[in-house]
């Protein structure tokens, strides 16, 4: 599928000219920022620019923390305590970079259902869609490799827990294991802290580049839309009918957008800055001392759920394990129900057999979705919970919906729903919700 028709870029000087053949850095940017973009994207439209500002504010703070913390397991503890005493504004921009984190988790998440509710990951944004995945996973990785180098007690027991679920992987597990912590007796110890360390300062830099990746990808498909209606194609006037140039309409929305949730974001920094932090963690780490219960960060909590829900009680576990002669136990069985939950997300594109991309026009499925969004809830509280009765039922309860959504419920949704009537263009829909059809109107704030 072609671009949209649009004005490219056309250099009038003879520097712009000159610079255009050698380098198109100027054409690039005009490119970028007058995209035509589809006129009646809503507000959850927004994350985008809010993911972007956040991987931003955690590339820049984390290079000034790394100016000041030493990656040893008798000094972590203290120079996270220098810095939050002695370097001049320490403490604030250690609280940006841990809260910024919440606040690049809650944007992606945002980003992510909204994608699944619009259908932004079915063709022709398939490989955007997947992109978009590697991202996420690459966020995790490097948000649990962040969340121990503080050095209390919650993340040197949290990792070895995590760590120690590679050792149930067959036949590779302990050598897996072995190379993560860098000890052959798979202790949690300086080598490990220094492993982290040095991952957790390069991923970032991946995801940026995966980032302008994900960019590209989408400015050669085209955005989606509330309607999952395509941009017409045929010509620039009839593009023109659907589209507004990024700048300066999308460009302000989502900087005004940005400047609400940074006020928000700025209030919980200055008042409550330790809210969203465990206890534990500000205490230096004690090999000889676990805490009574051992719960990862917030955004890890759905997934933690799932890994728990899977004891070898559950009959899934024990056909797995009388299958497989005994190779599937329960703690493996565990690992791949984690990672599994985010790689049917990743397969939603071919999983998700109806043609209709919007779930606007989707009774059913509107149904359907919202039950996953307050089962993620569901399993996000259930992870923070005890690992005992009545959670591990509820999160098997809990995790077997989040399977059922995407394994069965979206493959069978398509064959049997009857959607309602979509709208032919962009043009109309944005006609029918704000009776404007100029091409110079503003933005909508559905």
């Amino acid at each position: 599928m072609g671009g949209i028709p649009h004005d490219h870029y056309e250099p009038k000087s003879n520097f712009t000219k000159g610079m255009e053949k050698r380098l198109p850095v100027i054409g690039l940017l005009y490119d970028t920022l007058m995209i035509p973009t589809p006129k009646n994207l809503n507000w959850m439209w927004i994350w985008g620019i809010v993911l972007t500002f956040c991987l931003a504010l955690q590339i820049i703070t984390g290079i000034v923390l790394v100016m000041h913390y030493v990656p040893h397991e008798d000094m972590a503890f203290a120079s996270v305590e220098h810095i939050m005493r002695n370097v001049n504004g320490g403490h604030m921009i250690r609280y940006f970079h841990m809260n910024g984190a919440s606040l690049f988790f809650i944007a992606v998440y945002l980003h992510i259902f909204r994608g699944l509710y619009y259908g932004s990951y079915k063709a022709p944004r398939e490989i955007t869609w997947i992109i978009g995945m590697l991202i996420y996973l690459l966020m995790m990785g490097t948000a649990f490799m962040g969340y121990v180098l503080p050095w209390g007690q919650m993340s040197f027991h949290g990792t070895a827990v995590i760590t120690g679920l590679f050792g149930a992987i067959p036949f590779i597990g302990e050598s897996l294991q072995i190379w993560l912590l860098g000890t052959p007796n798979g202790a949690v110890g300086n080598p490990a802290l220094n492993r982290f360390f040095s991952l957790h300062y390069l991923l970032p830099f991946v995801i940026a580049g995966l980032v302008i990746v994900h960019i590209w990808a989408f400015h050669t498909t085209g955005n989606n839309n509330p309607t999952g209606v395509e941009v017409r194609r045929t010509s620039k006037a009839e593009a023109e009918k659907d589209t507004l140039p990024f700048w300066p309409y999308f460009v302000i929305k989502d900087l005004f957008a940005l400047a609400l949730i940074l006020v928000v974001f700025m209030a919980v920094v200055g008042f409550m800055p330790n809210y969203l932090g465990h206890p534990d963690n500000y205490v230096e780490a004690n090999p000889l001392a676990t805490p009574s219960h051992i719960v990862p960060e917030w955004y890890f909590l759905p997934f933690y759920a799932i890994l728990r829900a899977f004891t070898a009680d559950v009959w899934v576990v024990q056909i797995a394990n009388f299958l497989t002669a005994g190779i599937i136990d329960a703690k493996f069985f565990g690992v791949l129900a984690m990672f599994g939950a985010i790689a049917v997300m990743a397969l939603a594109p071919w999983l998700d057999t109806s043609s209709v991309r919007s779930g606007r026009y989707r009774p059913q499925f509107k149904i359907a979705f919202w039950l996953l969004v307050a089962d993620f809830i569901f399993l996000m509280w259930l992870g923070a919970m005890p690992a005992e009765e009545p959670y591990a039922s509820l999160s098997l309860v809990g995790s077997t919906y989040w399977f059922a959504y995407f394994l069965v419920i979206l493959p069978v949704l398509g064959i049997t729903e009857k959607p309602t009537a979509e709208p032919t263009t962009i043009e109309e829909d944005f006609k029918a919700h704000y009776g404007k059809s100029s091409g110079s109107s503003a933005t909508p704030a559905e």
